[in-house]
């Protein structure tokens, strides 16, 4: 807190713009609003023409504008130069405020940004913003209204404001990455399988995990669908050192481009029609953490040079901004597509294939795995009894002979999927059979087990519409009697497209 002792001997004008300056700075937690409150009262109390807030990046040593007021303030924000350039990387290095009574007489003066901008600064007073002994920004106010020069007390008084600013900065800054973390782990905890089997093409891939887990190197994981590539890129970021971050997954493939980039690099506010606000992108969301683009293939010619730029800068902009903002986060990727193919059509970059295949892992189809599938079966048996909220019914031999002998083109996911239902449908009941898709009995036991519907899914279907007509269509009493969750009924409603008139 700022000693009271060091507003003695100002005026109760400055004072009391002091007291609204400190409000303003404190009134929210909002990064960008704090900056900007911090420019727009630094002009205010020191009465100058123009006044901007450079933020210091440490780990690109760079100097960022993050907030700037003025006739050419606006055309500043995100403009970034090296941290020891200028007027202002000087008070950022010494860590002393400066005067600078005419910059033609000054060496240190970097004409660059007045380049930029079309404004010419004639004095400047520069004051770094401290917070617990370390160096976090630099605030500057240019040209005093009415001419004339800027004195020590001038300079006294920056400094005790950028001491209140410093506070407000480092309170938003922390609260940001608070509420990034939160979101991030959300994201984290939202699923977290492990890697089920003891076969031999399962043991390879368990000993490539572990090979590459704890190294830095960009992982390309390759393989049919559903054949478990993001359980896989989860097992190497829960065994690398940054298993206590964050693990973002985004698929590339079901979002079109302008979204994709949204979600990817995040947007700034009025970007396009229906940006109401600054939405931070999964890229910011997984800083420190890992972020798996699965569908990698499938992502448009501009969008891969952008993600370029990612992979070799370790930086990027939002959709709409102007602001560089860096990034350290592991990139996995994967993909079912032949990216070799694609490269000679030429719809896959060859500069960011190199870069994405450092360490290539290719995840094998079950049917190569089929010694796997009891211990699968046990597991998804498990998982969807404990979802549906049903009795965990056992399997019968002829029905694990069945599961084991199929070709499964969906892989595990489409094993997944008919665990699910096959449960629902045993209902504690030993699973046999009858509770399996066409697909996997066959037509002529198909046939022998006597049901009116033609496949698993219509049987399904039926079971459900049948409670709902018992129940009048009321929802929540027909899930209990199918002893499902009135969500989970929900989904089969609106997956089977079912209405009131069936």
């Amino acid at each position: 807190m700022q000693d009271v002792s060091t507003f003695r001997g100002l005026s109760p004008r400055t004072v009391s713009a002091l007291v609204e300056a400190s409000a303003a700075i404190n009134e929210s937690l909002n990064l960008t609003d704090v900056l900007q409150a911090i420019a727009q009262k630094a002009a205010v109390v020191l009465r100058s023409e123009a006044s901007s807030v450079m933020m210091l990046d440490k780990r690109r040593n760079r100097l960022v504008f993050m907030a700037a007021v003025g006739d050419r303030g606006p055309s500043l924000i995100g403009e970034e130069f090296d941290a020891g350039l200028g007027i202002a990387g000087k008070v950022a290095a010494t860590g002393k405020g400066l005067i600078v009574g005419d910059v033609r007489d000054n060496k240190d003066f970097f004409r660059g940004i007045d380049a930029k901008s079309s404004f010419q600064t004639k004095a400047l007073l520069a004051a770094p913003l401290v917070y617990k002994g370390e160096t976090i920004g630099v605030v500057e106010v240019l040209n005093k209204i009415g001419g004339g020069s800027y004195a020590d007390e001038d300079l006294t008084l920056l400094q005790i404001f950028a001491n209140l600013a410093a506070s407000g900065a480092h309170n938003a800054k922390e609260h940001q990455t608070v509420v990034r973390e939160n979101r991030s782990l959300k994201e984290t905890l939202r699923v977290n399988a492990p890697l089920i089997g003891n076969s031999g093409a399962l043991r390879q891939v368990t000993d490539m995990v572990n090979r590459v887990a704890s190294s830095t190197a960009t992982v390309l994981l390759l393989g049919e669908t559903g054949t478990g590539k993001e359980v896989t890129a989860r097992q190497i970021h829960n065994a690398s050192p940054r298993s206590d971050r964050a693990f973002i997954a985004i698929n590339c493939a079901a979002l079109p481009e302008t979204l994709l980039e949204s979600e990817l690099f995040g947007h700034e506010k009025g970007a396009f029609t229906g940006a109401h606000a600054d939405k931070m992108g999964r890229f910011e969301m997984a800083d420190g953490g890992t972020i798996f683009l699965d569908e990698i293939g499938d992502i448009s010619m501009s969008t891969q040079v952008k993600l370029l730029r990612v992979l070799q800068e370790k930086e990027f902009v939002r959709v709409g901004g102007t602001k560089t903002i860096s990034t350290d986060v592991r990139i996995l990727a994967a993909t079912n597509r032949d990216l070799r193919v694609a490269m000679e059509k030429e719809q896959f970059r060859e500069d960011l294939y190199y870069r994405l295949n450092v360490f290539p892992i290719n995840i094998p189809p079950l049917r190569a795995r089929r010694e796997d599938i009891p211990l699968l079966v046990e597991h998804f048996i498990q998982l969807s009894a404990t979802q549906l909220r049903v009795s965990k019914p056992s399997v019968g031999d002829d029905a694990m002979a069945l599961l084991a002998s199929y070709h499964w083109p969906g892989n595990i996911r489409e094993l997944q999927n008919v665990m699910e239902r096959a449960v629902l449908l045993a209902d504690g009941t030993i699973l046999s059979p009858t509770h399996l898709p066409r697909e996997i009995v066959g037509e002529e036991t198909f046939a022998e087990t006597g049901k009116n519907e033609s496949s698993l899914w219509g049987y399904e279907k039926a079971l459900i519409v049948k409670a709902l007509r018992e129940n009048n269509w009321n929802q929540s009493k027909a899930a209990r009697s199918l002893g499902i969750s009135r969500d989970n009924l929900r989904y089969r409603v609106k997956k089977f497209a079912i209405s009131r008139q069936e």
